[in-house]
């Protein structure tokens, strides 16, 4: 799946200051509602991570682990993920889960998340 990216410098910073941000040691989630009625994504991974190869595979990891988690039609948020220096070291997996974690605490719907069980009685 294919989400709308997140290219302009503005739309980065006015996620950064008026977006949420959600932090874990291998990665930095920010959310913030937009009005556009569909959802998109930056991923970021600065020079502090290190040279080219560990930015794009960091990237790369992150993009696999969002494709695991974050269904398509959700609404209209602005969705920014930030690689810390952890993230180029990690397997798919253990990223994944991480975002898994963080997508629960911004309150959006996972769609790798188990499905709720039915209550008794119903």
């Amino acid at each position: 799946m294919r989400y709308r990216a997140i290219n302009k410098n503005w739309e980065f910073s006015r996620a950064y200051k008026r977006g949420k941000s959600y932090v874990h040691p291998h990665m930095v989630l920010y959310v913030v509602r937009n009005r556009l009625g569909y959802t998109r994504v930056g991923l970021t991974a600065s020079k502090k991570i290190g040279h080219a190869v560990k930015r794009n595979r960091a990237r790369r990891v992150m993009r696999a682990a969002l494709q695991e988690h974050l269904s398509q039609n959700i609404g209209g948020y602005d969705i920014i993920l930030v690689a810390r220096g952890a993230t180029p070291r990690l397997k798919s997996t253990q990223l994944s889960k991480t975002l898994g974690l963080l997508l629960r605490k911004a309150g959006l719907p996972d769609k790798a998340a188990p499905a709720q069980p039915a209550a008794k009685g119903e």
